[in-house]
Parts: C-alpha cells; sequence; structure tokens
C-alpha cells in the first residue's frame, strides 16, 4: 500500500507539517505508521480522512465538531457522498458569486442599475456563524455581525487591506529574521492588537484571547495559508509575537 511522509502529505494538501501533527494529537488524523526515526507516514486511508477534516474546515466546522463528525462517519462510502453533496453545495455557491460578478460587471459597462439582490448573490459572510460561537459565544458573534453589517463598503476593504498590510509586515521580519521578541515586531504586533481591537468595537482582548488567536493563526489552514503567503513561517512568527505581546501587556 502507498504511503507518504508527513512532509509529503502536508505539501499534496497544501497544508504544513505542524497542523497535521496538531491533527495527530487531537485525534482527528493518526499517522498509519511511525517509524523508527519518529516520521510519521500515512496511507490512503489517511488521505480520505484528511480530505473529510479539510472540506469540514472550509465550511466553517471548528475542530471539535468535525471531531464527533468523523466519529460517527465509519462508514467510508458514505462519508465521502456526503463530502460530494457538500462539494456539490459549495459548486452552487461558487457559481452564484461568478454570475453576480459577472452581473455587477456587465451592468457597471452600460451604465445600468445595480440591485442588492443581483451584487451579492451567493455572498454569505455568516458561513462561519457556528465556528465564532463555538469559539468566542452567541453575543461575540452578535456583536461582531452587526458591526461588519453597519460598515460601508469602502470601509469594509479599509479594515480588509489593514490586515493585510500588517500581514505583509511580519513577513518581510521573517525575511530579515527578526525574532518575535525584537521591538520592530512587536510595534507589528501592537497593530495587530489595535487592528482586533477595531472588530471587537473597542473591547480589549484578554491575554489568554489574545494568544488563543495566535494560536489559531498556526492551528487552522485558512489562516495559516493567509500569513504564509508572505514567507513560509509567517503565522508562526505572529504566533510567537501575539504571545511575547500578551505576555507583557495583557491581564
Amino acid at each position: 500500500m502507498s504511503e507518504w511522509s508527513i512532509q509529503e502529505l502536508a505539501k499534496s494538501a497544501g497544508t504544513t507539517s505542524r497542523t497535521l501533527r496538531h491533527y495527530g494529537d487531537l485525534g482527528l488524523l493518526e499517522p498509519s505508521r511511525i517509524g523508527a526515526n519518529g516520521y510519521r507516514f500515512y496511507d490512503e486511508d489517511a488521505l480520505v480522512r484528511l480530505q473529510r477534516i479539510l472540506l469540514l474546515r472550509e465550511l466553517g466546522l471548528g475542530l471539535p465538531a468535525i471531531a464527533e463528525v468523523l466519529t460517527g462517519e465509519r462508514d467510508t462510502a458514505a462519508a465521502l457522498r456526503t463530502h460530494l453533496e457538500l462539494l456539490e453545495q459549495e459548486r452552487t455557491r461558487i457559481s452564484r458569486q461568478i454570475e453576480s460578478v459577472n452581473r455587477t460587471l456587465n451592468k457597471t459597462k452600460k451604465g445600468e442599475s445595480l440591485m442588492p439582490e443581483d451584487v451579492f448573490d451567493g455572498f454569505d459572510h455568516t458561513r462561519y456563524k457556528d465556528e465564532v460561537i463555538e469559539r468566542w459565544g452567541k453575543d461575540a458573534y452578535t456583536s461582531g455581525d452587526n458591526w461588519w453589517r453597519s460598515m460601508s463598503e469602502q470601509d469594509r476593504k479599509a479594515h480588509l487591506q489593514a490586515q493585510a498590510d500588517i500581514a505583509a509586515a511580519f513577513g518581510k521580519a521573517l525575511t530579515a529574521g527578526l525574532s518575535a521578541e525584537s521591538d520592530d515586531v512587536q510595534t507589528i504586533t501592537q497593530r495587530q492588537f489595535e487592528w482586533i481591537k477595531i472588530g471587537w468595537q473597542g473591547r480589549t482582548p484578554s491575554a489568554d484571547a489574545f494568544t488563543g488567536l495566535g494560536q489559531m493563526y498556526v492551528d487552522d489552514p485558512r489562516f495559516t495559508a493567509n500569513y504564509d503567503k508572505y514567507g513560509e513561517g509567517t503565522a508562526s512568527l505572529v504566533r510567537d509575537a501575539m504571545k511575547i505581546y500578551s505576555e507583557r501587556n495583557l491581564h
């Protein structure tokens, strides 16, 4: 039977070895065997299981919820059929987004009026609602949802661009070889802290909350990819920097 090393599997799946080890520690994805040198190897069953995990993550489920889903699905064929159904649903949603953007583009070119139901068809910022509630509670989701809905499109773009600029700054610091505790990196982390406070409507994250967010940037492949596009290892630098910032400045 074919098998792959943890590095090979991580590269193929577009994630990191650290993430796969974390999944193993949680019992989500056990290696099929561990070599004498301690290296982890994965077989075809592990590939199918990881496929399920990554799909469920993309659909917004937290790791505890994914564990429950996988525990309840012993039949691989049935799990794959469910997987396929979810992918079909996601394809339909993406197709609606493509059509929405095409309609917006064509109407803009022709100078025609735009309608909200046309512009936003297929877009749903609430798709991660369950995960937010699971991590931080219902009040956090409701507050964040109301805040996001109240923003203008220009303000939303500016907020997202600010985060991209911060992530890029972390990437440059990593390339320059700066450590997480360095003054320059901690200055960037202060920007990260202030950016997060905006989303929390000015509330100050606790040390545990800020550190937890940093850890999530490494544990969650979606966030890892968002940071590591500025250089592999950027997400880990952000996590370490946020932990140090919490220890120095938060209580």
